[in-house]
């Protein structure tokens, strides 16, 4: 491995993201406007059929349904005959974040299982981007952008943060032995490898983990324990993340870092969330959507404020029959 000293920053500063300009047509002062206005001047004025035209675009644009990260039809796991998820069917809109909820024994951790290959489902289909990925293996599943975090953080404890998070990235050289022995590609590893050195420290630096680089991940509290997962969640490059229960044993403070970074790989990134959570007043602030399961089928789902005011939802969690 490379040393891991931080490397230094170019001109003694981070980079700064550079703020784009776009023209916007509307405003009739960019080049679209006046080629339009020219146009209408020379032909004596604006084209009826091109009025219905843009009201026909307009209409398609609003009846387009959106795209979807997660689709998951009737989906089944039995355990000695068992139920434990029975029939689920949900979607998951791409670049939402959107929250999994439900009393204990509900079935939302052994459909994150079955989701991303732990537990092969007994019935149903889940597709990921357009892909049928039932069935597929944990690895497979990360393979092709989908990556979860477990209830309970799997770091590495005698290897440090910087380690844990090197560890992570698929597809490195030097994984294999013939890169990592043959004078041709010795270079090339050494290359990826200072290069990865980079992304790490950016990424602990995202989490606001970067003082803690060198430290080994077993001394690390539940909370920093969460952020380190969520970290190295990210060194794989997902398009979309399966969170269980992230903020379980996680102080305020420390609960409202992991918040914030999640918004911000939502909004920045365009990063997709399903979070499986049971504060239900966190997943109603901050999820756009959420989906309800009870007795392993899906009892509900909709925006907060429907689900809030959903009888069937506040029975479930009061334990009346449902």
């Amino acid at each position: 491995m490379s040393d891991p000293d931080r490397p230094a920053a170019a001109d003694g500063g981070t980079d700064a993201e550079e703020s784009v300009d776009v023209e916007d047509p509307a405003d009739g002062d960019g080049p679209t406007a006046g080629a339009t206005g020219a146009a209408e001047e020379a032909g004596g004025g604006t084209d009826p059929a091109a009025g219905t035209a843009d009201s026909a675009t307009e209409e398609a644009a609003r009846e387009t349904p959106p795209s979807l990260s997660l689709q998951v039809d009737g989906l089944e796991k039995y355990f000695g005959g068992l139920a434990a998820v029975d029939g689920a069917s949900f979607v998951v809109e791409e670049g939402s974040l959107t929250g999994l909820i439900g009393p204990n024994g509900a079935g939302k951790s052994t459909t994150f299982n079955c989701i991303t290959g732990v537990h092969e489902p007994d019935g149903g289909t889940v597709v990921f981007e357009g892909q049928d990925i039932t069935g597929f293996r944990p690895h497979e599943v990360a393979n092709r952008g989908l990556v979860r975090t477990f209830q309970i953080a799997r770091e590495l404890e005698e290897m440090t943060l910087l380690e844990n998070l090197m560890l992570a990235p698929r597809g490195q050289v030097g994984e294999k032995l013939t890169s990592a022995v043959m004078p041709g590609l010795r270079g090339r590893v050494r290359e990826q490898e200072a290069d990865m050195v980079d992304r790490v420290w950016e990424t602990l630096e995202l989490f606001e983990i970067d003082h803690l680089a060198e430290e080994h991940a077993g001394n690390l509290s539940g909370g920093q324990r969460k952020l380190l997962e969520l970290a190295r969640a990210l060194m794989l490059e997902p398009s979309m993340m399966l969170l269980d229960e992230p903020f379980a044993g996680v102080n305020p403070s420390l609960e409202e870092k992991l918040l914030d970074r999640i918004h911000q790989l939502k909004d920045e990134q365009g990063l997709t969330f399903l979070i499986v959570e049971h504060d239900m007043d966190l997943i109603m602030k901050h999820c756009e959507h959420v989906i309800v399961m009870h007795q392993g089928t899906v009892l509900a789902e909709g925006p907060p404020a429907e689900i809030r005011e959903n009888e069937r939802v506040i029975d479930a969690y009061l334990g009346d029959e449902v």
